[in-house]
């Protein structure tokens, strides 16, 4: 199909994946039931994240592995002023050494409104603000098409605004988060067009649960997004 990497792998899979001849394009630094809810918005969750991340750098250096994931956390009453001063200060602590190993920290928006309920980074200019404000080249957003659809739509143009905070894409289909069809209210071959004409050169990632066979459906989707 030409795929390049499998995402979301916990660090015991990595060379399995590499030896194989793919790279697992985005890591987990750890896996814990609470990974997407325990976010950066948090100080108290600091020094966890970053403990974790410090001890994934390295082996993803390693492995070849050029993205570890991270998350914004839940609200849990937080303003978006609290929340984005927390992550600035907790992303800046961890930021020296994914400059270090050169491995990018990507923290994901997640959509709010349908599968995370209280999730803080669920806007593109929140994430982005943050992004900016840490500064640093290995420290961006995952940006992903299905959540940010239904958040915000707008898709095309800002990807092309925030190109420069993004680091890594998710994609699958609205609603459902099934394949990349006609079923589905996104034009990913206009997307995948605009986002190659940004530069990008990172990993985009098909992130969907396929409603028929699953290798068919992947192939049409690696199709779809190829420009």
């Amino acid at each position: 199909m030409g795929l390049a990497g499998i995402d979301l792998l916990a660090p015991e899979d990595w060379p399995i994946v590499r030896e194989n001849g793919l790279v697992c394009s985005m890591g987990y630094a750890a896996i814990r039931n609470d990974f997407i809810p325990r976010g950066f918005n948090d100080p108290a969750n600091h020094d966890l994240l970053v403990g974790e991340l410090e001890r994934a750098l390295p082996l993803a250096q390693q492995h070849g592995v050029p993205n570890l994931i991270a998350m914004f956390g839940n609200r849990q009453g937080r303003s978006d002023a609290q929340a984005t001063e927390a992550c600035v200060t907790g992303l800046k602590r961890i930021a020296p050494s994914a400059e270090r190993y050169g491995v990018t920290i990507c923290v994901e928006l997640l959509n709010s409104k349908v599968d995370h309920k209280d999730y803080q980074g669920d806007r593109t200019a929140f994430g982005a603000a943050i992004i900016e404000a840490v500064g640093s080249p290995r420290v961006k957003l995952l940006y992903d098409i299905y959540h940010m659809q239904i958040m915000e739509g707008d898709v095309i143009r800002t990807i092309r605004q925030h190109a420069a905070h993004i680091g890594h894409f998710h994609t699958g289909g609205v609603p459902g988060r099934h394949e990349l069809d006609d079923t589905q209210e996104l034009n990913y071959h206009a997307i995948a067009r605009a986002i190659a004409d940004t530069g990008f050169t990172g990993f985009v990632a098909h992130e969907f649960v396929p409603t028929r066979d699953p290798l068919t459906s992947l192939k049409q989707g690696v199709e779809v997004c190829s420009v």
